[in-house]
């Protein structure tokens, strides 16, 4: 498909008009909604953090339906095994054993959005084919390959219970292009609408609300790659974005402390590379949606916390604590460094 400037501002209306529609639906959420808007338009995956009940199922299936395309959904448990996700068994009325297709092949390419809840409590064995998903968008079954284009993978890990959960392991978190907290609304008109509106008490009829296929789930790929072109990153800009990412391997050459932090002994591993070529598409794409053709400091800083903190690994005694050390961090970094 060929692009030109004219194509890409309509498209960045639209991507406006999937925010607005998402946003009448799960309220409150305005930065939470942005953040899984960059994501789906940089093409990356997201993992989600958030109390049960905060919204997380509605809110994704409201995106599948302004994209376009299939949603599906998966609970991570204990038995739960890799082909579960591609196919299941069972007896059927004949008393012969059937074969249908699992939550991934069930809509094959038409698959957009693909939730895996309390990712989690699913065994490593289950996280290895997710990561092959994730990476390739394909999977093998039935000796041939089963490709998913147009997929976006999001999971939400379960952080209130810890039995019999399994922590996804470094390789599968730095697959995520950002891991993103979601939490109710500090604002006591959202709350008081949450709990007394009836119109947030269906889930259903919230997302019936949202008007449907605003994009053309089928070119974002193409629209992704242009953004990325489109969308400079200046020298400057540049180096600001290295010293971003030295600093999470570094943090005290860079005079970062933390109260109660001996920064000496607090990093086990910095960022990836690889993560910190997502932390510049999704700036590409954050810069995009404000209507710029370059990237600005504050693009960057706008994605940073959600698509590095996850990558950045800490030694056992603060690895404990990582959310609260992990966050304050990434706001010291952000603080410290200056910008061009």
């Amino acid at each position: 498909m060929k692009l030109d400037d004219t194509l890409l501002e309509d498209w960045r209306g639209r991507a406006l008009a999937v925010e607005e529609n998402v946003g009448r639906a799960v309220i409150g959420q305005d930065r939470v909604i942005r953040l899984i808007n960059i994501a789906v338009f940089a093409r990356g995956h997201v993992l989600l953090e958030g109390d049960v009940g905060v919204g997380k199922t509605t809110l994704l299936r409201a995106f599948a339906r302004a994209i376009g395309g299939a949603y599906q959904r998966i609970e991570g448990t204990m038995d739960l095994m890799p082909n579960d996700l591609v196919y299941y068994t069972f007896i059927a009325e004949d008393g012969r054993p059937h074969v249908d297709p699992g939550p991934l092949l069930k809509n094959g390419e038409q698959l957009s959005v693909f939730f895996f809840n309390e990712v989690n409590r699913a065994r490593p064995q289950v996280h290895s084919l997710l990561l092959r998903v994730m990476a390739e968008r394909s999977v093998n079954a039935f000796n041939r390959d089963y490709r998913f284009p147009y997929l976006t993978v999001f999971a939400d890990r379960n952080r209130v219970e810890k039995e019999e959960t399994f922590e996804i392991s470094a390789a599968a978190r730095d697959r995520f292009m950002m891991e993103v907290l979601i939490e109710v609304s500090a604002e006591p008109d959202h709350q008081r609408e949450l709990v007394f509106n009836q119109r947030f008490h269906d889930a259903d009829a919230l997302v019936e609300s949202v008007q449907p296929d605003i994009l053309d789930y089928r070119q974002l790929g193409a629209i992704a790659i242009h953004i990325q072109r489109q969308i400079q990153a200046r020298d400057a800009l540049q180096q600001y974005a290295l010293d971003l990412w030295r600093a999470t391997r570094n943090p005290a050459d860079y005079g970062i402390s933390i109260e109660g932090v001996d920064m000496q002994q607090l990093i086990l591993a910095g960022a990836s590379p690889r993560g910190m070529s997502m932390l510049l598409r999704a700036a590409r794409v954050a810069a995009w949606l404000k209507g710029r053709e370059f990237v600005a400091p504050e693009d960057l800083q706008s994605v940073y916390l959600e698509t590095v903190a996850h990558r950045v690994f800490f030694k056992p005694v603060y690895e404990l604590r990582r959310s609260q050390v992990a966050r304050e961090l990434m706001r010291r970094i952000v603080e410290k460094i200056a910008a061009p």
